[in-house]
Formats: C-alpha cells, structure tokens, sequence
C-alpha cells in the first residue's frame, strides 16, 4: 500500500473536523471570500458562447488546438517578442501544468544530450521531483529559501548556480514560487539570466501563476521574457487552473523556444511523436474555453479584471492576516506574509506549531508551514491571526 497524498490528507483531517470555526489552508485552489470555488465572469461568458455554437466531441490534433497554443505563445512571450515574430517557438497543448512538465521532462530526456541532470530550487512544488525523476532525469537542487528571513536565499542561490556544471538543466518558477510565495526582485533575476548563461544551463520556465500572481500578466512573465532577452532558449510549461480557475478542466501549454522556424517545426514534430503514445489527444473543452477567451478582445478584457479580482483578494488577505497577528500583540516580524506573493505563503511556523494549530485550534495546513491564503477569508481571518499567535508566542 502506497502513502496518502499529503495534501489530500490535510483536507481529509479537515473534512472529520466538528469544529464549526475550522479552516483549511491547504487546498491549492482559489475560493471566493465565502471560501466557495469561484468560477470566472469570462468563463461563464465563453461557456455561453461555445454551448451556442453546438460543437461536435470528435478528437483533437495531437499538439492541440492550435489557435489555443499561438494565443498560449503570445500570452508567455508577449506579441511583440521576437519568438512569435520569427515563429521559432513550438508549442503543444498539455493537461495543465503537471502534464506540461511532464511533456518536457520526457522530451529532455530523449534530446537534450549534454547532462541528464536536472537542478531544482530548494525546496520545490511537490510534484517536481517525482515527475522528472519518472522521465529519467537526475534531480540536483540549488539553494533558494532562507527559513531565517521567510525570504529568497540571493547569495546562496547564485553562488550554488554558478557551481552547476555545464550543460545541465536549470528549472525556475517565473512567478508566485510554490510553495514558499518567494520571488527573486527584477535586479536578481537579471543577475541569475547572466550566470545561467555563462555555465551554458538549460532554462525550464515552470509559469502556473500568470496574471494571478501579481494582477498583471506582463509583470509575471518579465523573468522569461528577460531570459529570451538575454539570448537563452527556454523549455516552459504554463497552466491555466490558477488564471482562468480551470482546475478540473486540466489546460496547459508545452513550449521549446528554437533557433529558426525549421528548428521549431523539427521540436513541433518530436513532440507530436512523444504525446501520441503518452495520452493521444488532450482535452477539447478546457482548450475551447480558454482560447475563446485570449483570442476576443471583449472576453480578454474581463478575464484581466478577473484575474485583478483573484489576486487583489489574496493581497488583501495577506495585510489583513498581517495587521490581525500585529493587534493580538505578535512581537513576531510577520512582513514576509506581505513581501511573499501568489496563492501560498510560508508562515515561517515548525512543525510542533502546525501541529498544535490543528489540534487545539482546528487549522489545517502541511506541516512546513505552507498556508494557502486562498483559504483564508474577511469571516475567519481574526480566527487565523488568534490561532497563529497562540502557537508562537
């Protein structure tokens, strides 16, 4: 018998719970300030759109529905890039962000003959490790969350990047790192792209949280953009569950950016190849959805002041879960609950305080202190503050 997922077992816990004050902090999904699933005004809005126009069920290509993977390209890599002008990018369709790594994890084993090794930033979305492992790659990890500032490692990460030996693989989340909610400032990133590019590493972009992150898709996806600056060839895998809340619709892209357009019809083949054994064809509806949406000017409008809705509430729970634990009289420095960013956050509470926040206080999280703060609301955020003072004072 295999262990339980870790996870899924917080929200089991959470689910047996009597406690009418109870809160869950470990599920990786938005919810609205009522702490129900939120489904997206644009959304709703391409439902209507695509249920009116009586669409067969028949399978798609292999690679995706193309106007959803250019339109995927051009979110990304931003329309004016020289990616899109030149078509030196190939890019498929993958089930969401875990499949699009997966695409790439396999693809990396296959053709990138420099290193099997793969380096990860410490620590790492759980499901990283498994999966390039699974594909065959070897996993190494760099430095990159300090516990004692709940902030970003800078000097540990760079001097352990610039020790990688050449030739490996290097993966970075773009925006909103899970599960720490810690991101390197623009300067820092700079100052990575150019150590990156003297060890000759190869760059796999892991961007789940565009838009989501920080309100603004441009802003979230500077780090690539700045790395194709900077003259890198890039692996990204994206997904669309945390942007569009298309969680159980399972909507990704996989893109390798190329030399020249001949290279990236060659990638675009290999690719085609690899996905027809793994899964066939991906899944239409998730696809339609969100490629109604990124190629209509009136439903991408909304979708912006969605994502501004998602990630403003987050913000917002951030400072008040801040200024809670400061009026229950904290001595603690809490800032790194408002420096972090995205759906996560790294409270900087042990293992023995979680434990007695579930316990005594009924407060479900993952015993490294991770809190979802899409579980946190205006109705339980003074609970919250009360609970996390009481184990850490």
């Amino acid at each position: 018998m295999g262990p339980p997922d870790v996870i899924l077992g917080v929200t089991e816990a959470y689910k047996k719970d009597p406690n009418p004050n109870k809160i869950n902090l470990g599920v990786g999904a938005y919810r609205d300030d009522n702490g129900k699933p939120f489904i997206l005004p644009s959304v709703q809005k391409a439902q209507k759109i695509l249920d009116s126009q009586n669409l067969d069920n028949e399978y798609g290509p292999i690679g995706g529905i193309q106007s959803f993977t250019d339109a995927s390209a051009k979110l990304a890599f931003g329309e004016n890039s020289d990616v899109i002008k030149s078509k030196r990018y190939a890019t498929v369709q993958g089930l969401s962000g875990t499949g699009s790594l997966t695409i790439g994890a396999y693809f990396l084993n296959r053709f990138w003959n420099k290193s099997k090794d793969i380096y990860l930033p410490t620590p790492t979305w759980g499901n990283h490790i498994p999966l390039f492992k699974d594909a065959g790659l070897t996993i190494k990890q760099y430095r990159y969350y300090d516990p004692k500032t709940c902030g970003f490692d800078f000097s540990g990460a760079l001097h352990d990047i610039a020790k990688i030996p050449e030739g490996s693989m290097i993966v970075l989340h773009a925006c909103a790192h899970n599960p720490t909610g810690v991101d390197p400032k623009p300067e820092q990133w700079k100052e990575m792209s150019k150590v990156i590019k003297s060890r000759n590493l190869f760059p796999f972009f892991d961007m789940a949280y565009q838009g989501f992150a920080s309100g603004d898709i441009d802003k979230d996806a500077q780090p690539l953009r700045l790395f194709i600056e900077d003259g890198h060839q890039v692996a990204l895998a994206q997904s669309y569950a945390k942007n569009m809340g298309l969680y159980g619709l399972r909507v990704g892209a996989f893109s390798l950016t190329c030399k020249d357009k001949e290279e990236a019809d060659k990638v675009m083949s290999q690719l085609k190849i690899l996905i027809r054994p793994l899964y066939s064809n991906p899944p239409i509806t998730g696809a339609r959805i969100a490629e109604k949406i990124l190629n209509s000017s009136d439903l991408y409008k909304i979708w912006l002041d969605d994502i501004k809705t998602m990630s403003g509430r987050i913000m917002s729970m951030r400072s008040k879960l801040r200024e809670g634990l400061k009026k229950e009289g904290s001595s603690k420095n809490w800032e790194h609950i408002t420096d972090q960013i995205g759906m996560f956050c790294f409270t900087g509470m042990k293992p023995e305080q979680v434990e007695r926040l579930m316990k005594e206080h009924s407060v479900y999280l993952t015993k490294d202190g991770r809190i979802s703060v899409a579980g946190v609301t205006s109705k339980n955020v003074d609970y919250l503050a009360k609970a996390m003072h009481a184990v850490t004072k």
